[in-house]
């Protein structure tokens, strides 16, 4: 016995079969710039974040080591011997956050670590970070400026926060979630008045 299907139904069921359904669907245009954006989308948001956070990260580094640089020049010359400041934290407020503020503000002026530190010799400088357990440690930090003819390194410790990580590859190196810039300065003092012990 044979089934009479009316003509319309017909027509919508070999239209519903499945190798049509997927030719049509693969014939259809609409909204594939929409799918095709969102499939990108978020790889180029992360990948320009990414990019945006390095390049902020080496800034930071460049600008630290501006400001070691030029505060350094401070204890060289006798500045800051000559100008009392025996401690780091008067060397900071008085030399080191001037240099930070110039251009852009970029630095939590109180979270940077100052240590100051002479040798006999090029050859005994040994190095020493004020990190303790992967944060840093302002007690760890000495400030000890000499006078003429002494070797001085100058070290500024800051800890950058890192907000995008990309893939698990991120820039952080310090603890969860922050990077930690190091700029340092190795000179001889200046002969900038009769020479002392070292």
């Amino acid at each position: 016995m044979k089934i009479k299907i009316p003509r319309k139904i017909a027509a919508r069921l070999v239209r519903w079969m499945p190798a049509r359904v997927a030719r049509r669907f693969v014939r259809e245009e609409d909204g594939a710039t929409a799918v095709e954006f969102g499939l990108v989308a978020l790889p180029f948001l992360a990948l320009t974040f990414a990019i945006i956070e390095t390049s902020l990260v080496f800034f930071a580094g460049q600008s630290l080591e501006a400001a070691v640089a030029d505060a350094s020049r401070q204890i060289m010359t006798g500045q800051a011997q000559n100008a009392g400041y025996t401690t780091s934290d008067t060397f900071k407020k008085n030399v080191v956050c001037e240099y930070l503020k110039t251009g852009i503000t970029m630095f939590d002026c109180n979270k940077v670590v100052v240590d100051v530190r002479n040798f006999a010799s090029f050859s005994s400088i040994a190095t020493s970070s004020p990190v303790t357990n992967g944060q840093l440690d302002d007690t760890k930090a000495t400030f000890k400026a000499t006078g003429p003819g002494c070797i001085q390194v100058v070290s500024f410790y800051y800890s950058w926060p890192i907000y995008v990580s990309l893939l698990g590859n991120n820039l952080s190196n310090l603890g969860e979630g922050t990077r930690l810039l190091v700029a340092t300065a190795v000179f001889r003092n200046e002969p900038f008045g009769p020479t002392g012990t070292c």
